[in-house]
């Protein structure tokens, strides 16, 4: 790991001077994903900001029936709130599949929203990673790349985005709080995450020393909330396909439906058209079954993660079948 300088910021406006003060800087709250990119050289700051002391680590209603989620709120503390258990399902079980107990202790919800992709060729700096350094080239093209997207990848980058929450987060349509030197933003969390394109090293619409300081959700959506995380083994692992869902159903038709999509694109992948469809469907019939395939419209495999399109498939049969 290469030497750095390090300070603890006192207030969400000190944290974005400092970042912007310091241009090989980066902010540090829970480090669960930072540190170890740190410690393989993956990335290099000069100088760390310490968040965790600015008060963003509460849950609080909102005006309109909502929630308003702290930067800094830890993951475990998120999935355990009783008011996210009962008005908002689909994350808690997001959230509660994954990683370890004691990472869910440690990382932060900001933190999970900026985590960074696990492709093997991004975090081993002997490889060509056009993410890590634009213009290398991309290693998982022709290499193993089981783990990699199927939906909306570039020729220069096919990774996936590896958080569980964000998907949740893109179904519920959560908007993304920041702060910065020149002001307050609110994104919405459909626009957060960017697909890779020509530019795979931009991952986030982020600004240079913009600070995370709250995820805000909407009222509760009526429904069933169903997480379904498919992987190699039942724990700390990350997706190879997962699915989200709100489906308010009487047992024989869909009154309406949200659907996200996990582990098959560089961002938590969602196509409302498809759900604007199921709405008034039939369970099983033709207007359902069609579901995966307007979802997966120009998927593309290749080689090692061909599988992941009949997984999809079966996964969200899945889980409008348990609806």
């Amino acid at each position: 790991m290469k030497a750095f300088t390090f300070e603890r910021a006192t207030s969400p406006k000190d944290a974005a001077a400092a970042f912007d003060a310091k241009p090989s800087a980066r902010f540090i709250a829970g480090g669960t994903n930072l540190l170890d990119l740190m410690k393989l050289e993956v990335e290099t700051p000069g100088h760390l900001i310490d968040v965790n002391h600015l008060g963003l680590d509460k849950i609080t209603a909102t005006g309109d029936g909502g929630l308003r989620i702290g930067a800094t709120v830890r993951i475990s503390v998120l999935a355990a709130d009783a008011r996210v258990r009962k008005d908002y399902g689909v994350l808690s079980r997001a959230l509660l599949s994954g990683a370890s107990g004691q990472l869910r202790n440690k990382a932060t919800t900001a933190g999970n929203l900026l985590q960074r992709t696990r492709c093997g060729y991004f975090y081993d700096i002997s490889k060509p990673c056009n993410k890590r350094t634009p213009g290398q080239g991309c290693s998982a093209l022709q290499g193993y790349n089981r783990m990699h997207a199927i939906l909306g990848a570039s020729d220069q980058c096919i990774a996936v985005h590896p958080s569980d929450m964000a998907v949740a987060m893109r179904l519920l349509d959560a908007q993304v709080e920041t702060l910065s030197a020149s002001g307050r933003r609110v994104i919405p969390i459909a626009d957060f995450h960017r697909l890779p394109g020509n530019t795979p090293e931009v991952e986030t619409s982020l600004r240079r020393g913009e600070i995370i300081t709250a995820v805000t959700l909407p009222p509760p959506l009526p429904g069933r909330h169903i997480y379904r995380k498919v992987r190699d083994r039942a724990s700390y692992a990350f997706a190879l396909v997962s699915v989200a869902a709100i489906v308010d159903a009487d047992g024989v038709g869909i009154r309406s439906a949200r659907l996200a999509f996990g582990g098959v694109a560089h961002k938590p992948w969602r196509v409302e058209a498809v759900e604007t469809a199921l709405a008034g469907a039939r369970l099983g019939d033709p207007t359902a079954n069609a579901t995966a395939d307007r979802v997966l419209e120009g998927a593309r495999g290749f080689g090692h993660n061909d599988f992941k399109i009949p997984l999809l498939r079966g996964t969200l049969a899945a889980v409008l079948a348990e609806a």
